[in-house]
């Protein structure tokens, strides 16, 4: 990950090796509909925060602070497999579709602030992290907008509402807090007889309130629909305000919805800050660095 002027890497993501006794199929982790004996069956307590301490030493952990200071090196240095070759045939069949499963796609978020009024509204692509760098997706904060509000593109110039290569957008409410992505469907009330044209939600985040930082490191849900049993998203097609992902989670009506939310660093008294093992992903120590990660693994 790479930290310039004009770009910055806003997440990076890794997990912990599982030991061999206990690794499962990741899919079976988000499969939902048509199998749901197998979900109940994967679930397990969450760990307490403590016990990811145990596992990880000073020497390997980096920063996950907002103070000044370099991160330490770890002795040795781990990294993510590259992504492999993916041939994107069809661009908006394969960003809205569910990762293949077996392989480690890597990409990267950059932020491009040049220009007039690109200060205030910045454009962020996301590119495969591989060495043919191919481009994904591109987002623009709306302008005139009360509340944050991206709209979403399969091409880095056109990002107009009407263009036929706007793909979605992600929504915040009022407070910053909780924030809805949706495909590029008609909103509920400009529907058709059948339904068959009403946007999905693609996936809510939701932070804790957490006023100028004093609870600590800012924590994270996110929420996202399910996969059935071949590996093909749960379409959510919510028909008002009271049947979206964010309510669903609130009432804690779970069915075909899947629950990820950010790893808790642990406290360091050696550097005074939080950190987390990145496993060689991160270079700057800040609090955009997270790890979004299931509760059964």
């Amino acid at each position: 990950a790479t930290t310039s002027s004009d770009e910055e890497d806003d997440s990076d993501s890794s997990t912990k090796p599982i030991r061999s006794e206990k690794k499962k199929n990741p899919a079976s982790l988000f499969q939902t509909g048509g199998d749901p004996p197998k979900e109940k069956k994967s679930k397990k307590k969450v760990p307490p925060k403590g016990a990811e301490s145990e596992e990880e030493t000073p020497e390997t952990l980096q920063k996950n602070s907002n103070k000044k200071g370099k991160a330490k090196k770890s002795k040795k240095k781990e990294e993510r497999p590259p992504s492999p070759v993916i041939e994107v045939d069809n661009l908006e069949e394969f960003v809205l579709q569910p990762a293949p499963q077996g392989v480690t796609v890597k990409c990267r978020v950059t932020r491009d602030k040049k220009g007039m009024d690109r200060g205030l509204y910045p454009t962020y692509y996301l590119h495969l992290d591989n060495d043919k760098k191919v481009f994904l997706l591109a987002g623009r904060k709306r302008k005139k907008s009360k509340t944050s509000n991206y709209l979403i593109s399969i091409d880095p110039t056109d990002l107009s509402r009407g263009g036929e290569n706007f793909i979605g957008k992600l929504r915040s409410n009022l407070m910053g807090t909780r924030f809805t992505v949706f495909d590029n469907g008609a909103n509920p009330d400009r529907a058709n007889a059948d339904w068959s044209n009403v946007r999905q939600e693609l996936s809510a985040v939701v932070y804790e309130t957490n006023v100028l930082g004093f609870k600590g490191p800012r924590k994270m849900t996110v929420i996202i629909p399910g996969m059935n049993a071949d590996c093909e998203r749960v379409p959510i097609r919510p028909r008002n305000d009271n049947d979206g992902l964010l309510m669903r989670w609130q009432n804690r009506n779970m069915d075909n919805v899947i629950e990820l939310h950010n790893k808790a660093p642990v406290w360091n008294d050696e550097t005074q800050s939080y950190v987390l093992n990145f496993h060689g992903r991160v270079t700057h120590a800040s609090v955009k660095n997270f790890q979004i990660v299931h509760s059964s693994d």
